[in-house]
């Protein structure tokens, strides 16, 4: 049975959309180029400094100049990341709902530690979770599982008592992989040429609290 969620954390369990955007446009403006809209950066926001220079500046990490942009851009994000970060909609009371019925929770994700731990310390969610792991605490971050059978490891849980919850393919490969239950969190950072149907996940859900059905089937006594 379900006993532990697991979320990823940009554009699952917190909205950090505004401050990626707002050390992108720091940057776009250093370098003399026309600011982008809000809407043009959330899609992108999941994938992090790569996604977000490869929209800003066109290059991949095959380019020559992406290790200075990327530095650059993570010097500009160092000074902003703790801005404006805002639980999704609806988060909070699926949080409080897990502490009130015993389900642990933690944070899974392939931001540097450097940022995670601050941040989540920032919003007062660090002393709630039972693990936070970073993309920098394995070797491989996700697609790889390792992030999250570590994060296993510090819960004290096993995959198979584990939902994985992200909103990038990445997240649902990684959870399966990892051998626990995966949905898709349609509420964040979905791209229109994103194709969630096809990542492989066991449920999709519009909204944080529709979680709460989901633990209802698996968990034993669970009452949302």
């Amino acid at each position: 049975m379900i006993n532990t969620v697991l979320f990823d954390l940009d554009g699952t369990l917190v909205d950090t959309a505004p401050d990626l955007g707002y050390a992108l446009n720091l940057q776009l403006a250093r370098h003399g180029k026309p600011k982008l809209s809000d809407a043009t950066i959330r899609p992108v926001a999941s994938h992090g400094s790569r996604g977000l220079i490869g929209l800003g500046f066109g290059v991949t990490p095959d380019d020559a100049n992406f290790l200075t942009l990327r530095d650059e851009y993570l010097d500009l994000y160092d000074q902003v990341f703790t801005r404006s970060p805002r639980l999704f909609e609806g988060m909070d009371e699926l949080l409080k709902a897990l502490e009130k019925q015993k389900v642990k929770w933690g944070i899974v994700t392939n931001k540097p530690r450097r940022f995670t731990l601050p941040l989540v310390q920032s919003m007062g969610l660090f002393e709630r979770t039972a693990c936070v792991v970073s993309g920098d605490d394995a070797v491989k971050p996700k697609p790889s599982p390792e992030t999250l059978l570590l994060a296993c490891k510090e819960a004290q849980v096993t995959p198979s008592q584990c939902i994985y919850m992200g909103d990038a393919a990445r997240d649902i490969e990684a959870g399966r992989a990892a051998g626990m239950k995966t949905v898709v969190a349609l509420f964040g950072y979905i791209d229109k040429t994103d194709k969630p149907h096809e990542w492989g996940a066991d449920n999709m859900i519009n909204s944080p609290q529709e979680l709460l059905s989901i633990l209802e089937e698996h968990t034993l006594g669970f009452k949302g």
